[in-house]
C-alpha cells in the first residue's frame, strides 16, 4: 500500500518544538520506526508550512491512502477541508497533542469531517495506530 503522511504548519519542528506537547521524536524517527514495522507498505512524507503547497501535493501525488496531520490549519483551512472532501481514498486524521484538551480554538477540526477516521493525543505513536487502522 502506498501510504502519503502529510503534515502541516510547525511540524517541521518535531523533536525540538514544545517537548513537553509534541515529545522529543523528529518525524524522521517515526518515519524509520514506520518504515521498519510496516516494510511491506510503501511510505511517502510531505509537510509544509504553506496552506497552497499542501492543497497542491494533495492533487498532484499518486497514494493509496492518507495519514494528514494538518496542524493550525485543522481549526481553519476550509481550502484543505475542500480538498479532503474530493480525495475518495481512505483519510485518516492526526494530532500528536489530545486536541480536546487544549485551547478552545483547538478543539474544533474543519477537517475531520472529510476524513474516515481522526486520531488524538497518543503522540507521535498516532501515526502508528493510524497506519494500523488502514489494515
Amino acid at each position: 500500500m502506498k501510504i502519503l503522511i502529510v503534515n502541516g504548519p510547525n511540524l517541521n519542528l518535531l523533536g525540538t518544538r514544545e517537548p513537553q506537547i509534541y515529545g522529543n521524536s523528529s518525524m524522521e524517527d517515526v518515519l524509520g520506526e514506520l518504515k521498519a514495522e510496516f516494510s511491506s507498505d510503501e511510505f511517502s512524507y510531505f509537510q509544509s508550512n504553506s496552506e497552497g503547497a499542501i492543497i497542491d501535493h494533495l492533487q498532484q501525488v499518486d497514494f493509496d491512502a492518507l495519514i494528514i496531520n494538518p496542524g493550525a490549519y485543522t481549526h481553519c483551512s476550509y481550502a484543505i477541508a475542500d480538498c479532503l472532501k474530493n480525495i475518495q481514498k481512505t483519510k485518516i486524521e492526526v494530532h500528536i497533542s489530545h486536541i480536546y484538551q487544549r485551547e478552545e480554538f483547538r478543539q474544533k477540526s474543519v477537517t475531520a469531517p472529510y476524513t474516515n477516521g481522526l486520531i488524538s493525543g497518543f503522540g507521535t505513536k498516532g501515526y502508528r495506530l493510524a497506519v494500523l487502522s488502514l489494515k
